[in-house]
């Protein structure tokens, strides 16, 4: 249109594009080139970066699973290990087995718990049966399962038998003891149901409904009747990506599917022991330490690996092996151990006695003892014939005035210095009176007679049996009624009965040396400086043995004989004949691991368990593939303070921690305490699951006792307390500690009235005349050490 006006909008009245061009004004035109805005190329360039750096991670994401899958899956990966376990006594596994080998293996070579490969699937499987009321040999194939498969049958329910359970009371406490350990994958498997497809389908909803919930989330249900259905389930189980628990994968394993011992010539009672079996898990060097469960700690001396007796591609195995011939027993290649790198079995610490410093007496001493020798020599007395000077060092006077009252010649005995014998004779009475005090009073610090007994057991009637638990339930009744109350003796003084005990200002504030006054056990132990930091170390060099060198590695998915080196001929013979029923396991240890140290577990009493289980009682202790006997001591767990009070038992329903001494293991681990059998019941029952919570010998257990009297008299703050003591010196020796009231009154002992105990107390409040006066005493307790060490061991 002419004449048409066009708009025009008004410019901003600024000086200044941006933030950054507000100051070049103020600077030499020398310094703008400094002062400058940044290129778009950079920032486009950082972007870029960034974009790529997201790229490659994922890419290596994505190159660790797939890495991971042909690990699993492939053929150079171990035969997938699947456990069949029956819910219920009812449950036919053979049958079940027998269809598996025979779906995998169509020609009838496979038999189980020894490898199939199949062609169909293009998988090898190890199919195990796990024997219904075989505890042990149940828990050592959930060790190895990759897949754990739960039979379910549900012929009670298609029968009109609603009463009877799925899940009989074996097969609850095994699934109890398989969450301990570590479930891997899952499955369920429903057989017996019904033919007609509309009561099929009502079978499986209710059979599913009543087990879910005994089974993680992600578990799968899967009829198991047909071989249709048998089919979609190794299908599934083909592509399936299978779980394993973490301490699993720490550390290499084999499970011997041939056991076998060499006997050596050279070292009688000792053998070599064989055992072959696929490498799992991680790289094996020859220079490690080995467990054999149940036998113990040894040292490799050689390591064949052999040709796959069980490949997934047999032709192409098959012209390898017509082209290239191999020695006699098929082995490609072995690895003898380098004695320089070897790990050393080293088990426990011998000290030497003479270590500590020492000093040698001057001319001076030597000559002034001599001199006193001489002045002594005029006194002599008479021994019993016979006696001869060193055996005369130990006699008392008490012994020898009893054997020349009894009628000897006194022409017969032999002159000797009383010097020799007088610096023996007060060790010797006061350790009578506290041998004489714990064999009169109930003490739980040593082991008694029947004690002894209870932990052989094999020993004694079924009777006696009875009354030792009869007798051990008594005090665990009277230790949840009365905890810690202990009775002062009426025929020994207090300061010697209770010459140990200390009182404690304050349990959680109050100091106590962990380096104080230690048992002669700790001179047999190790301790770490910092053990989260040897921990860290450990696993780095285990990662690096990963990729170590043919020469001295066996690599996972291998086929290999284990040369276990120096077992003792009674515990292989043992190990042979339990591979018969159960699994044998060998693990590959971690540095240290073979080394004895306190060892700390958090525990719970099973539910199944009712028996009290008594502290520095002998139990068996599972802690991953490792098996050993331990007496522990349990404790509370006190996060807020040091010091932690010891418990008499293991109580129901709560945790606990179970301080041993145990060889060397690196959390996590799982751990399952097992009791054995009594008189002539053998068969070892639950008592206890729990993990592994640390190692550290300077953890402070205190045994606590309380010491309780009677108000006699109450006259507002002031109280005369009897029955407590019964002798004036024993009051005034523990005057110095705090004495309370179960009313909640604190107060001091003021002085010893009379001569019978009788005590004047002043409180912090009015004591009432129905209340108890008490006082606490503490001392350092520590584990018991194990006479038998391993299950197995002769």
């Amino acid at each position: 249109m002419a004449g048409a006006r066009v708009q025009k909008n008004k410019s901003h009245k600024t000086r200044f594009s941006s933030k950054s061009t507000r100051q070049s004004h103020k600077t030499s035109r020398t310094d703008k080139g400094r002062i400058s805005k940044p290129e778009r190329n950079a920032l486009k360039g950082a972007r870029a970066a960034r974009i790529q750096h997201n790229k490659t991670v994922r890419e290596q994401k994505r190159a660790a699973v797939l890495k991971e899958k042909r690990a699993l899956t492939g053929s150079a990966s171990p035969p997938r290990v699947i456990v069949l376990f029956g819910l219920s006594a009812s449950v036919k596994l053979e049958r079940l087995g027998k269809e598996l080998s025979s779906l995998l293996s169509p020609d009838g070579a496979g038999t189980t718990s020894v490898a199939v490969a199949s062609a169909d699937y293009r998988s090898r499987t190890t199919v195990l049966e796990a024997p219904h009321g075989d505890l042990l040999a149940c828990m050592e194939m959930a060790k190895v399962a990759d897949l754990i498969a739960f039979v379910a049958s549900a012929s009670p329910l298609s029968e009109d038998d609603a009463s009877s359970p799925y899940i009989d009371s074996f097969g609850s406490q095994c699934l109890s003891v398989f969450r301990a350990i570590g479930l891997p994958s899952t499955v369920v498997l429903i057989r017996d149901l019904p033919v007609e497809l509309k009561k099929k389908n009502e079978m499986k909803k209710i059979c599913i409904s009543s087990l879910e919930s005994e089974f993680p989330e992600d578990a799968k249900f899967y009829t198991a009747d047909t071989k249709d259905e048998l089919h979609k389930f190794m299908w599934l189980f083909k592509e399936q990506r299978l779980t394993s628990p973490l301490w699993r994968n720490q550390r290499p394993y084999v499970m011997a599917q041939e056991v076998d011992l060499k006997t050596d010539d050279d070292n009688p009672g000792k053998c070599t022991l064989l055992l072959s079996g696929y490498l799992r898990a991680h790289t094996l060097s020859v220079n490690q330490l080995v467990h054999v469960s149940g036998a113990g700690d040894f040292q490799l001396c050689k390591i064949d690996v052999l040709k796959d007796p069980c490949p997934l591609r047999a032709r192409k195995e098959q012209n390898l092996m017509d082209s290239d011939e191999l020695h006699d027993d098929q082995v490609i290649r072995s690895l003898v151990p380098d004695l320089s790198k070897q790990e050393p079995l080293l088990i426990e610490n011998i000290p030497d006695p003479l270590a500590g410093e020492q000093t040698w007496p001057t001319e001076a001493e030597m000559a002034e003892a001599d001199e006193l020798n001489k002045q002594n020599s005029h006194k002599k007395k008479r021994l019993p014939r016979g006696t001869s000077e060193y055996q005369a060092a130990w006699i008392v006077d008490d012994v020898i005035e009893e054997d020349s009252e009894s009628g000897e010649d006194e022409d017969d005995g032999m002159v000797l210095d009383e010097n020799n014998v007088s610096g023996n004779k007060g060790a010797y009475n006061s350790e009578f009176d506290e041998d004489e005090a714990s064999l009169n009073l109930r003490d739980f610090d040593g082991e008694t007679e029947a004690d002894t007994m209870m932990t052989d057991g094999e020993n004694l009637t079924k009777e006696q049996v009875e009354q030792e638990i009869r007798k051990i339930k008594d005090a665990h009744a009277e230790d949840e009624e009365f905890p810690d109350e202990v009775d002062t003796p009426l025929d020994v003084l207090a300061r010697k009965r209770f010459g140990k005990y200390r009182g404690v200002k304050s349990f959680r504030t109050s100091s106590w040396d962990p380096k104080e006054s230690l048992p002669p056990e700790y001179s047999r132990i190790f301790a770490f400086n910092n053990f989260r930091r040897t921990q860290k170390h450990v696993l780095a060099k285990a990662v690096e043995m990963e990729h170590g060198s043919e020469g001295e590695s066996a690599f996972r998915g291998s086929y290999v004989r284990l040369h276990v080196k120096d077992v003792p001929v009674v515990v292989a013979s043992k190990i042979c004949f339990l591979a018969k029923t159960s699994p044998i396991i060998a693990s590959g240890l971690l540095q240290h691991e073979s080394k004895m140290s306190v060892l700390h577990f958090s525990i719970k009493k099973h539910d199944t368990y009712e028996p009290p289980i008594k502290s520095k009682e002998s139990l068996i202790f599972h802690v991953g593939f490792r098996q050993f006997v331990a007496r522990p001591i349990f404790s509370s767990d006190n996060i807020n303070s040091d010091k932690h009070k010891m418990e008499r038992f293991l109580h129901a329903g709560c945790f606990s921690i179970a301080s041993i001494y145990a060889p060397i293991s690196f959390p996590p681990l799982p751990l399952v305490a097992l009791k054995s059998g009594q008189g002539l019941d053998m068969v070892p029952a639950v008592a206890a699951v729990g993990s592994l919570r640390s190692i550290d010998p300077d953890r402070i257990i205190l045994k606590k006792i309380i010491l309780t009297g009677y108000p006699q008299r109450v006259s507002k703050l002031k109280a005369t307390v009897r029955y407590m003591f019964h002798n004036p010196e024993d009051v005034r020796w523990f005057k110095p500690i705090e004495v309370w009231t179960k009313r909640g009154r604190r107060g001091r002992v003021k002085e010893s009235v009379g001569t019978h105990g009788v005590m004047k107390c002043i409180f912090n409040g009015v004591v009432q005349q129905h209340d108890t006066v008490c006082m606490s005493l503490y001392k350092r307790v520590y584990p018991k050490w194990p006479e038998q060490q391993f299950p197995n061991d002769a």
